[in-house]
């Protein structure tokens, strides 16, 4: 379901936000536009709107009444704040990723349960290694990237203890925290107001958790709620799970249309996936959607797979550019 908005704001403004709003978020809104103060009053008599973005010196009555959540557009030589009659004012001039940011905050707030949680579901893989060092960010990264040039829409989603994002994203904007804070409430909308688009590689992705400690403090059940949120918002969720193979990453497994296990070849990886495959039980539950990832330009050893994705070893210090490289070959088996 599309969130109704109307922008009422002078012309110019109106219909270059609109224009926008139209070509990159047309999956998000549904836009109206009223560019006349005196005709603001009788386009909410015409429609129904959930969010108004309206000029500080035009919200009047009826405004409050109609709209589910009217926002004052306030500018430095806007009207004074008494004049917005005391409703929530929004920056009129910033990049309208962060407006946009703004307005699905403040509308999550308001109209919890606003989506309908019962819609497409898009697919999960997920990306694990039982060993530390053998590249599974590069990977999922790269896997992430690979499906974006397919034509799909992809979320990255990082469920690492210690974050890695910053050293492949910039981190601008809100924070995932406030997804985590937010389960409760419309989270469905929260997602689409705090992530990111990577100009790079097209990949949605969210900005680190405030504190370290944030994503340990998550349930079983929190981290089912935020990958199927995810999920219902892409047509492919990327998760990268830490190296821990605990019941939240047990979950996730439970989850997936698609395990990938990372692996390269030292002994210490070799050991330890041996370890996993034949003394856990949760790898016969997931063996048949596990496809195999040799990294770092290793040779698959052994009789566990019969087929595997081999990757070559990428030599560079810039990590984004190992995983744009990687993300040139196939993840198909």
């Amino acid at each position: 379901m599309k969130i109704q908005l109307l922008i009422a704001a002078k012309a110019d403004y109106a219909e270059y936000l609109s224009s926008v709003l139209s070509a990159k978020y047309a999956g998000t809104f549904n836009v109206g536009v009223c560019s006349a103060e005196e005709k603001v009053n009788e386009t909410l008599n015409q429609k129904e709107y959930d969010v108004a973005l309206i000029e500080s010196g035009w919200i009047g009555a009826q405004v409050i009444r109609n709209v589910k959540l009217p926002l004052a557009l306030w500018s430095d030589d806007s009207v004074s704040s008494e004049n917005s009659q005391g409703i929530i004012r929004i920056k009129k001039y910033q990049r309208i990723s962060a407006l946009v940011s703004d307005i699905l905050e403040h509308f999550a707030g308001i109209a919890p349960g606003f989506l309908d949680e019962g819609g497409n579901r898009g697919n999960i893989i997920a990306v694990w290694s039982p060993a530390g060092g053998v590249g599974k960010t590069s990977v999922a990264l790269a896997c992430a990237t690979r499906r974006v040039s397919d034509g799909n829409s992809v979320t990255y989603l990082d469920l690492e203890h210690f974050s890695g994002a910053d050293a492949y994203f910039a981190n601008e904007g809100k924070s995932i925290t406030l997804l985590f804070e937010r389960l409760a409430s419309n989270a469905d909308v929260i997602v689409k107001s705090i992530w990111r688009r990577d100009a790079g590689s097209g990949i949605n992705y969210f900005n680190p958790p405030v504190n370290y400690d944030d994503i340990n403090e998550l349930t079983v059940e929190d981290i089912t709620g935020i990958v199927n949120i995810c999920a219902r918002a892409s047509d492919i969720v990327v998760v990268d799970l830490p190296c821990v193979c605990d019941r939240r990453t047990q979950a996730v497994f439970g989850l997936a249309d698609t395990v990938m296990l990372v692996t390269d070849g030292s002994r210490t990886a070799a050991a330890k996936m041996n370890i996993f495959s034949s003394q856990h039980s949760i790898f016969d539950d997931i063996r048949h959607k596990t496809v195999p990832v040799i990294n770092k330009g290793a040779k698959m050893a052994g009789t566990l797979f019969d087929k595997a994705i081999s990757l070559p070893l990428v030599q560079a210090a810039d990590p984004v550019s190992v995983y744009k490289t990687l993300s040139g070959n196939s993840f198909e088996i």
